[in-house]
């Protein structure tokens, strides 16, 4: 179910978090489709496009309001004559094609996605629903329309696979996902590649690091250790915490789509890269110190923080080269300790009312989501109206 507020005045006073870009707007640009518009890193962009672009470009958010979504990421933006928002799953044909028929959409940006790595592990079936067949059906939506000028196509650093030390993959690296939400969005890489290659879609594929920020949802490592913090609760750290990952905060992501949406080439992939790298347990050690906590000294570490079992399979490292993407002007600006700050001083305001209860993913591993772990079947059907179907479980249609 999606989020609501609790209090319907919050997000009146909480901060409207946008990006620092802006770029001359695009002549072939009036009406831009962000699917998974309410969700984490959709919603940055739908509010940094809907503002900053507010006499240029139209924008449609569009999202099926999954349990990770939430109206309140852009509850801020219901009075702006250029935002609006459609209820609509990106699986279902009838959805997507009617939205772009409606909307005269001409641009499209693709972030909608299940993206929880331990979810894909026990639920995987749903990941395969999303990501691939959901991407399917927007490329063939699109292709139908004929009226796209520009696609960005919102991928992950985790179709590369692990990366060695003081190694980076670059646009052209080999893809070698060794999970299955990183291997549903190479497979929809694949899609998307075939489009541009068949049909001549103008796609942007973007690939990008770990995002963090205000607005995400606490199933993730920052939002969740936060929370948990703000609830005097340890951290459960999967492992031996030595996995590595780069983070790169919200504002500096968005800054970078929009660099994208602008200056990119069709045809072309670009890394989002960020150049704060830290393992697991010395991200805790940084969230201890934004609540006062002495993180660096062993007894107090170990009271704070309880080693859990690990993922299934987890990498060790990721890291992308994203000079590419930086050869077009952009360059993060927010680094690790400020985008901690940021992110924790707004969790600890708004974290806990913003999304409600969410005792359910601060445990060290969440639940799985729809339906039995391990189970479940994908039936394909075409209904009376002959439109093909997606059914997860048997049931659960996507």
């Amino acid at each position: 179910m999606p989020h609501s507020l609790s209090d319907r005045e919050l997000y009146r006073y909480a901060p409207v978090l946008i990006g620092t870009t802006r770029f001359a707007p695009l002549p072939v640009t009036k009406n831009i489709l962000i699917t998974g518009g309410a969700g984490f890193i959709a919603s940055w962009l739908v509010r940094h496009l809907t503002l900053q672009y507010a006499d240029s470009y139209r924008i449609v958010s569009f999202d099926k309001l999954d349990y990770c979504a939430s109206l309140n990421n852009t509850a801020i933006l219901d009075q702006c004559p250029n935002f609006t928002f459609v209820q609509g799953d990106v699986t279902k044909q009838s959805d997507v094609s009617a939205v772009l028929k409606k909307y005269d959409i001409d641009t499209i940006i693709h972030f909608a996605a299940q993206s929880h790595v331990d979810l894909s592990f026990g639920n995987s079936l749903q990941f395969t629903a999303t990501n691939v067949w959901g991407t399917h059906v927007l490329l063939e939506c699109a292709r139908i329309h004929g009226k796209i000028k520009r696609f960005l196509h919102v991928s992950t650093d985790e179709v590369y696979g692990e990366v060695k030390d003081d190694e980076a993959r670059v646009e052209s690296s080999i893809l070698a996902p060794s999970n299955p939400y990183a291997a549903s969005k190479a497979a929809a890489e694949m899609l998307v590649h075939s489009y541009w290659k068949s049909y001549k879609l103008p796609i942007i594929m973007v690939r990008g690091n770990n995002v963090y920020g205000p607005h995400q949802y606490p199933e993730k490592i920052i939002p969740k250790f936060t929370l948990l913090l703000t609830r005097s609760l340890p951290l459960p750290l999967h492992g031996t915490g030595h996995h590595s990952r780069h983070y790169l905060y919200a504002s500096d992501a968005t800054n970078a789509f929009d660099t994208l949406l602008h200056l990119g080439v069709p045809g072309e992939i670009y890394n989002i890269g960020s150049r704060d790298e830290t393992t697991n347990t010395q991200l805790c050690v940084l969230l201890l110190r934004e609540f006062s906590i002495d993180g660096t000294k062993e007894d107090v570490f170990c009271r704070w923080v309880r080693h859990t079992r690990d993922r299934v399979f987890n990498d060790r490292r990721y890291a992308v080269d994203s000079r590419k993407l930086e050869e077009l002007g952009w360059r993060p600006e927010v680094g690790l300790g400020e985008g901690l700050r940021r992110t924790v001083e707004w969790y600890r305001r708004w974290g806990e009312r913003w999304w409600g209860d969410v005792g359910g993913v601060l445990v060290a591993h969440p639940e799985v989501v729809g339906g039995k772990e391990g189970t479940g079947t994908v039936e394909v059907g075409v209904d009376d109206d002959g439109e093909v179907r997606l059914s997860v479980d048997g049931g659960l249609e996507r």
